[in-house]
């Protein structure tokens, strides 16, 4: 079978809201980090292929997770990951997870409710947040946190990208009865401007996911490593503002990203005010988001 790496479906620049191995994190941890976000990013490139036939996705998956797994030695991207992860004692639970989540992309194209798509995240988001805080050794206790603050990542791209992902993939995680209730049609994000309708789903969803990452606020303090705990903050500050931009902006008219000087800022807030809260030795604030599914 064709090597993985060779169907990379050509997105380009990629809108994404999990940096990944950033100069914040130490050294010492970023060839597993990257080892890990390429394996990722390759699976989540054979789901979205915009030619490939749903079966041969699937199989191409299945093998990512038999290499993955010490079967065969054909796929570099699983093979380097679980080189990587035997070196450190880990097991592959967390690349595992994430096939999951790629499976589903290939087959299921709607989601009815709010539910489902947490039940989505789970698989798609909240992983590489608890592959993060396994890397640097944190407690498992950290999780809920991460799980909200991931979802909430997710959800935002979702939102974003809502427009992109219906007409080249068909592809639609806005739920169903949210759609119903606001009285908009999964054919209006084929749109270049949302009708009301539609933008009153949309800012919707996203005041509902501002109060999912905010049960997520808590992460960085609860982390003990310092530079993991710098990184979350900074990639929070970056998620509340998207958000914010998210319930007064419509992103089938305009990207909704933050650009290179909003990306400072919010990258220099990020990590003062949780360098500052270290330094005075501020405690974490209470999460009142209830534990996910672990």
């Amino acid at each position: 079978m064709t090597s993985a790496s060779e169907l990379r479906s050509g997105k380009g620049d990629r809108d994404e809201n999990f940096p990944v191995a950033s100069w914040i994190i130490h050294p010492r941890h970023r060839a597993l980090i990257l080892a890990y976000y390429n394996f990722v990013r390759t699976a989540d490139d054979i789901a979205d292929h915009a030619t490939l036939p749903a079966d041969e996705k699937l199989r191409y998956l299945d093998l990512f997770e038999a290499e993955l797994l010490g079967k065969g030695d054909t796929q570099a991207e699983a093979v380097v990951l679980r080189r990587a992860l035997a070196e450190r004692g880990m097991a592959p639970r967390h690349a595992l997870d994430v096939l999951i989540a790629f499976r589903m992309d290939v087959t299921k194209l709607r989601y009815e409710n709010w539910d489902e798509v947490i039940h989505y995240c789970r698989y798609s988001a909240m992983p590489v947040g608890r592959f993060m805080l396994d890397v640097h050794g944190e407690s498992t206790s950290t999780w809920a946190a991460s799980d909200a603050l991931c979802a909430g990542l997710q959800i935002n791209n979702h939102l974003q990208d809502c427009g992109k992902d219906f007409r080249e993939l068909n592809r639609v995680y806005l739920p169903r009865d949210a759609l119903a209730a606001s009285g908009a049609s999964v054919e209006q994000l084929g749109l270049a401007q949302s009708p009301p309708a539609m933008l009153a789903c949309l800012q919707g969803l996203a005041v509902r996911n501002e109060a999912l990452l905010k049960e997520g606020r808590s992460l960085s303090a609860e982390i003990r490593d310092v530079r993991l705990g710098v990184d979350v903050a900074v990639i929070q500050a970056y998620a509340d503002r998207i958000v914010r931009l998210l319930k007064v902006r419509d992103p089938l008219r305009e990207r909704v990203h933050l650009n290179k000087f909003e990306l400072l800022i919010f990258s220099l807030a990020g990590m003062i005010g949780e360098v500052g809260r270290r330094a005075i030795g501020r405690k974490a604030i209470s999460n009142p988001g209830a534990a996910h599914d672990a």
